[in-house]
């Protein structure tokens, strides 16, 4: 039970980059997060191609993506009370357990050749609505398992892990897509959540941190984190800008690249140039171990502009020697942000207002990604793939350049508040 008292002062044993492995709630956390990323690496390619199997079209593709999106969006605000108000390892536990039983499902309707777009498109939503329980506890709990003043390695070991897991799922759902078949990948998925629910289980964190009453209301729990939320200018320009930017993305990468790979470098291929993004988020994971700026998160932001290279790729020469880089440098800089934004999140926002805060974000992160899934093929079918994807990089820039234009986001310090 060495967890339950972390000290919070950085100390020589805290200086080695590796340091967060020392403690077991933290391995517990990392290693059942990188389990379950193997198998959410094979499900976008997997479910992807088994809806173009069944239908051909590009738009029931966006359905089926859009009704996760969007009961993930939905449910998200709760799943930041619950991440506050409960046990975070109990939630985790139980996310992942309905999350496999929702895939398994699905797996078992393309096996048996019995999916329809609205069966897929009712069980993609239930996969969302315990998603939006598991993604506020999953990044409120990381604080718990290790000191202070070793966050951002934590921050950076735990993205490390689950992007190397990323790979072999990425590339593995290529492979398996391409041989044995969609359905297989979506049972791996579904196999994966029950393991990594095992690992959760066995995490043990002081229960300090979370301190919201219990009694209080949800709506006065949520209105409590709203007021944290919008208190810190950085906090929301950036969700505002990552509003346009990811609808950008999940259009253009989700629903297009698919589309895309199937009629220029197949779709074992496309499984490899997502492998290769992921891969390059492994390298700038090993980066942001070692990173020591004063300005991370105006340098985390600046990167973002970077995977506009991959949509400007995808629409002006769709070809390997040209994505596979694209891909790879996408990838290192979307990591330089993705450490910066949650260490920034974790050094000033109180620990027990830490899931509310993070569901507001994901919220306003993600509530255009449906929007984007569902227009990108009608805007495809009437402007063309090339100027929609194109539409899409001149937007990933804009949002870029409009983050950094708020100077509290291009001044906040690297370290201070709370703590």
């Amino acid at each position: 039970m060495g967890d339950q008292s972390i000290s919070s002062e950085p100390t020589a044993a805290h200086s080695s980059a590796l340091a967060p492995l020392r403690h077991r709630a933290f391995r517990m956390l990392a290693i059942g997060g990188l389990v379950s990323m193997v198998g959410n690496g094979i499900a976008p390619i997997a479910l992807a191609f088994a809806v173009l199997d069944l239908t051909g079209s590009v738009t029931s593709l966006g359905l089926v993506d859009g009704a996760r999106s969007v009961a993930s969006v939905v449910f998200l605000l709760l799943g930041g009370v619950l991440a506050d108000r409960l046990p975070r390892r109990a939630v985790m536990v139980g996310s992942a357990a309905l999350s496999g039983a929702s895939q398994l499902a699905v797996a078992t309707l393309v096996l048996t050749h019995t999916a329809t777009i609205g069966l897929l498109m009712v069980l993609s939503a239930v996969n969302g609505t315990v998603a939006a329980g598991y993604l506020p506890a999953s990044a409120a709990i990381l604080p718990q398992t290790v000191p202070d003043g070793i966050r951002q390695q934590a921050n950076a070991i735990a993205r490390l892990g689950l992007n190397m897991a990323s790979i072999g799922g990425a590339s593995g759902g290529g492979l398996i897509v391409a041989t044995v078949g969609p359905g297989w990948g979506l049972a791996v998925d579904a196999a994966s959540f029950l393991v990594a629910g095992c690992f959760f289980a066995l995490i043990r964190v002081p229960a300090a941190g979370q301190r919201a009453a219990p009694r209080a209301s949800t709506l006065a729990q949520l209105r409590e984190g709203w007021s944290e939320f919008v208190s810190r200018t950085w906090v929301w320009a950036v969700v505002l800008g990552f509003m346009f930017l990811n609808a950008a993305w999940a259009g253009g990468v989700q629903v297009l690249g698919p589309v895309v790979a199937d009629a220029t470098i197949g779709r074992a291929a496309w499984g490899l140039v997502l492998a290769t993004l992921t891969l390059g988020m492994v390298a700038g994971g090993f980066v942001a171990l070692r990173l020591r700026v004063r300005r991370l998160l105006r340098l985390g932001v600046a990167c973002m502009a970077v995977p506009s290279l991959v949509l400007l790729a995808l629409a002006v020469h769709p070809t390997m020697p040209v994505l596979l880089p694209a891909a790879f440098v996408a990838g290192l800089t979307l990591e330089q942000f993705g450490v910066a934004w949650v260490t920034s999140m974790q050094h000033y926002v109180p620990a027990d207002k830490l899931g509310r805060v993070y569901s507001y974000d994901a919220l306003g992160s993600f509530v255009a990604i449906p929007v984007g899934q569902v227009l990108a093929g009608p805007a495809a079918g009437a402007l063309g793939s090339t100027a929609t994807l194109l539409g899409a990089a001149g937007v990933v820039l804009a949002a870029t350049v409009g983050m950094l234009s708020s100077r509290s986001v291009r001044t906040l310090p690297r370290e201070g508040g709370v703590r």
